[in-house]
């Protein structure tokens, strides 16, 4: 159940940034901060070590975040902006 919870939190964090995408730059630091809660969490889950999973997820995310282009994925104005 505590599991439950954590994974219930971070999911309700991931989201408020998943509106982040305007520019290259937008997109790889809010898909690197996607990726590697959603890799903490999934290890977390599967019983795996949840930092080996931010640290992949969190490279995994800035890369694919970094390599797109605003027409492939355009979320939106960042938060921090």
């Amino acid at each position: 159940m505590k599991r439950f919870k954590t994974s219930a939190v971070v999911l309700a964090a991931l989201t408020l940034l998943s509106a982040c995408g305007e520019s290259t730059s937008d997109r790889a630091i809010s898909g690197g901060a996607i990726g590697a809660g959603a890799g903490a969490v999934g290890s977390a889950v599967l019983g795996g070590n949840p930092v080996t999973g931010a640290v992949v997820g969190g490279a995994v995310g800035a890369a694919t975040g970094g390599l797109t282009k605003k027409k492939d994925v355009d979320l939106g104005k960042p938060i921090w902006r």
